[in-house]
């Protein structure tokens, strides 16, 4: 599966599917679930969230996108506006994967206080 990526200032109320929405005002992406389940996907950009590369022909986000709250539990990664799959993580890993999330956002909190 091939994402159309457009560059806008604000994020539409309509979402398309197959097109993710870039704000570089708002530092953010969003885009249905590849999964086809219809659900909205918001991808923020910051040393604790997403990366945007943009190589002036495609986007890639990293890291990998996975929906732990959908009902679908989709993970793939945007590379090159394609969609590639990754496996399914289990109830552990998705676990161990946001306490990892959490003590990244405390400790960028702790740096960027500390500065």
């Amino acid at each position: 599966m091939k994402l159309l990526h457009k560059f806008v200032k604000n994020i539409p109320e309509n979402i398309e599917n197959g097109t993710i929405y870039i704000s570089m005002d708002y530092a953010t992406a969003i885009h249905k679930c590849c999964c086809g389940c219809g659900k909205e996907v918001v991808t923020p950009f910051s040393p604790t969230d997403w990366k945007l590369l943009f190589d002036g022909d495609s986007i890639s986000l990293s890291p990998s996108i996975g929906n732990w709250s959908f009902l679908c539990q989709s993970h793939y990664w945007i590379r090159n506006n394609e969609i590639e799959w990754a496996p399914k993580w289990t109830k552990k890993q998705i676990k161990s994967g946001r306490n990892k999330e959490r003590a990244d956002k405390k400790s960028w909190r702790f740096l960027f206080n500390f500065f």
